[in-house]
Formats: structure tokens, sequence, C-alpha cells
């Protein structure tokens, strides 16, 4: 199990929906208000990013920004010119990109964006994620992968071919693989070195393999070949938590992502996490999310709001 892969795959929390925006010159876009990561890619043409209390970034063609918490932002040619609220059309849900297209001066600037939400679980974030800071700038750059998915998204917008939705579809799932790598490369944190370390990135394989084993710390130690002392020091050190209590957090975050998506008994969600008892994974669930596994369930599907405006790529269709 890749462990990255699994992180991400246990926070999402719907699918990832886009839309491309055309733009000419004047022309200014207001986003925020997503429980999610948002992000934006200049495809053609150049723009500005404001944010309050921030000054303005420029971002340039081959550009990747993503907002990590969800905050108010703005896209616009001028970072001094008015901007209207992003809205896409509820009426579709259907996961595909969406279009819309800013009539400024004929003669503007042309610019084309691609934005859009990765439904991220804001509720317990994992510690590799929640190192993140609020903006993750990237300019073009020909590494990490990220400038070659760049291009092909950027040619599979334009050219709007046979499978295109699909292609992008897939394209920008991929996109946030590669903007944590890029991030994680050039500013490495504890997680980043966890994962590339030889005996904590193997151990935290093995967690995520089969978080429902009972695992030690010393059996975990002997897994990577380390002394009992010397790995809890090295895990606690990179992970930022120790070993058993990160093992509880992932048993839990996994729950979480049972309870979302399936209509298991929660007996059966417990045993599949670890946990020997519905009353002993009830009292673990409670203390870290606030709320009993049942009533979590419910809630969680009934908190959406379908029709909530603001978040980029929230439904697709044509913008009203």
């Amino acid at each position: 199990m890749d462990v990255l892969t699994d992180v991400l795959a246990v926070l999402e929390n719907g699918p990832t929906l886009c839309a491309r925006t055309q733009a000419h010159a004047p022309w200014g876009l207001r986003f925020g208000g997503n429980q999610g990561f948002g992000f934006h890619v200049v495809l053609q043409g150049t723009c500005w990013l404001t944010r309050a209390d921030e000054p303005p970034l420029e971002l340039r063609p081959g550009d990747v920004a993503m907002l990590t918490s969800g905050g108010e932002h703005v896209l616009a040619d001028d970072p001094a010119g008015p901007a209207v609220a992003f809205r896409m059309n509820p009426g579709q849900q259907t996961r595909r990109i969406g279009h819309q297209h800013l009539a400024g001066s004929p003669s503007g600037a042309r610019t084309v964006l691609l934005s859009g939400a990765y439904r991220i679980d804001p509720r317990r974030p994992h510690p590799l994620l929640a190192t993140l800071p609020d903006l993750v700038h990237l300019p073009n750059r020909r590494r990490h992968g990220l400038h070659t998915a760049v291009d092909l998204l950027g040619a599979e917008v334009e050219e709007q071919e046979p499978g295109a939705e699909a292609i992008i579809s897939t394209l920008v799932d991929a996109l946030l693989v590669y903007i944590l790598r890029a991030w994680q490369e050039d500013h490495p944190t504890g997680w980043s070195r966890a994962l590339t370390d030889p005996a904590i990135g193997a151990s935290l394989h093995r967690i995520h393999q089969d978080p429902a084993r009972a695992w030690t710390v010393a059996q975990l130690a002997a897994e990577a070949g380390l002394a009992r002392a010397t790995f809890a020091r090295r895990f606690t050190a990179l992970v930022g938590e120790p070993p058993l209590t990160y093992l509880t957090r992932w048993r839990l975050t996994s729950a979480a992502r049972l309870l979302r998506q399936r209509n298991a008994p929660l007996s059966a969600v417990a045993c599949q996490v670890g946990y020997t008892s519905e009353f002993a994974f009830a009292k673990a669930f409670k203390r870290e999310y606030g709320l009993a596994p049942g009533a979590y369930r419910r809630v969680d599907r009934t908190s959406e709001d379908p029709d909530s405006p603001g978040t980029p790529g929230a439904r697709s269709g044509e913008v009203r």
C-alpha cells in the first residue's frame, strides 16, 4: 500500500470537479467557501491572485496555485480591479468539466484557467496535509511530472477531442499528487522525510497495509530493523507523534471513511480497523471526532448543501 495514495483515498470526500474559464480583460473572479483544496492552473495568459492581507501574486502560463484553507481569494487581470463571485450552475452534478466565458474587451488579453476543488474531509486532517501552507504556489517547472500534467491538461481542455472529459478528470486527480510531491521536495517536512526514510517509511507502509493488526512498538521496530527505543524516537521525530498514537489516528480515519461510504454494521467497522469490541471503538471514535460513530454517519450524509456556491468546481455545468 502506497502511503500517500492511501491517505488521499481515505480523506477524499467526493469527486474532484473543475471548470475551464476563458477570459478577456478586464475581468475578475472571487472564490472561497470550499471545504477542500481549491486549485487553479494557468493554461494560457497571465493573471493575479489576491488574498486578504497578502501582496498580489502574479501567475504565469503553467503555474499552479492550490488554496488549502478555503479562504476567499480573487483571480483577475488587474489586482486592483473589481471581481464577481464565481458561480457554478447547481443543476448538474456529474463528474465532468464545466466551461465559462467572461467577456471583457474583444481586444483584451486572453487568459485560460482550469479551476476546481479537491474534496478533502476537513474535520480531522491527516498530518501529511496539515503541514501545508494556506497557499501552495508552484511556478511552471520541468520536473516532478507537474509540467507534463499541466501541458496535457492544457491540450485536452483546448482541443476537446472525444474522451476529453475522462482524460481531464484523471489528470486533475493526478495533479494533486504531483503538487504534493513538488511541494514536499522543495519544502521538506518531517512527513516527506518519513516517507523516504527506509525504516520509518517501511513501518508506515506496514501500518497502512494492515491497520487492524495488534501492532506493538517492538513489532514495528523489529520489522524496521531498529532497536525499539531508536525506532520510537525516529518515528516520533519524523511523523510528529508516537507510533501507536499514529496507528490509532489511522484506524479512526479509516473508520470515518467506512462510515461515510458503507452501511456496514458498527461492529463490522470496528473489527475491520482493529477494535475487538464495538464499545471500545465507539469510545475511541467519539473521543477523536466528538460524535458517536452512528451519529457521525447520519450527520455526514445530511451535511452537504448541494446548491452551496463559492467552491471552484463544486458543481459542473455552464456558469451563470
